[in-house]
């Protein structure tokens, strides 16, 4: 604990408070128990200098800054901490090469698949739309039910089983962005009849030492939402004089 307080002077998270990809490198850290300092981008849609030199590639948040030195992507984040403070804290990705990978691949569907059908329901433009996307969000979350089932073996309230682990950091960064599309579209996203092992989980990892202070206030949240929402939804300004 010692060593992981000592480092952590060196560490610092470039975010804003309610990215879940923030969120997920905040858990990570916590979980390590690794301090940091966090550096929060204050306005939306501006850009400090700091991030666009610590990223010039994709300019985005989150930026673990390490001895000054810059890491970028989220899941790219969570694995080096893993891998940096590999003593301190349980180990965040599994041991066993075949589980790794199955990790690895649940993560990446979670990103590349099931949350862009998550922000899918805010972003369509109509009924039809909303119902659709929510339709994928419920057979991602099935599917999600299943890989809970498989990795965590029986053992414990997390998919890492009895500790939270990768695929839990990688899905509960976007805790509060589900109990945020619940309260504004009306919907169950883990319904306890359908997914009961993800409602559990849900439950349990929100209120994780680790977890809970990270997440957004469902209320605030729910509130910078309908203005997000309303200026990504808004028509572009008019070309003409």
């Amino acid at each position: 604990m010692a060593a992981a307080a000592a480092e952590g002077r060196e560490v610092k998270v470039l975010g804003a408070w309610a990215s879940p990809f923030v969120i997920r490198v905040r858990i990570a850290l916590n979980v390590k128990s690794v301090d940091y300092e966090f550096l929060e981008e204050i306005k939306m849609g501006v850009k400090s200098e700091l991030l666009l030199k610590s990223n010039p590639v994709h300019k985005k948040v989150p930026v673990l800054l390490h001895a000054d030195k810059p890491i970028s992507e989220s899941l790219v984040i969570v694995q080096y901490v893993d891998d940096v403070w590999n003593s301190s804290g349980p180990a965040i990705l599994p041991s066993d090469p075949y589980d790794r990978a199955i990790a690895r691949f649940w993560a990446a569907y979670i990103d590349d698949k099931w949350f862009p059908s998550l922000n899918g329901i805010a972003m369509a433009q109509d009924d039809e739309g909303k119902k659709a996307a929510f339709e994928q969000v419920l057979n991602g979350v099935v599917l999600l039910e299943g890989a809970f089932i498989e990795t965590n073996k029986g053992s414990g309230d997390f998919f890492g089983g009895e500790k939270i682990g990768y695929i839990d950091i990688a899905l509960g960064c976007f805790l509060a962005w589900i109990r945020v599309t619940e309260k504004l579209f009306g919907v169950k996203v883990f319904d306890e009849a359908k997914v009961p092992n993800l409602s559990n989980w849900a439950e349990k990892f929100g209120s994780h030492p680790a977890v809970k202070d990270v997440l957004p206030e469902t209320e605030k949240l729910a509130e910078f939402a309908k203005l997000l929402f309303a200026k990504l939804n808004a028509p572009p300004p008019s070309t003409q004089n």
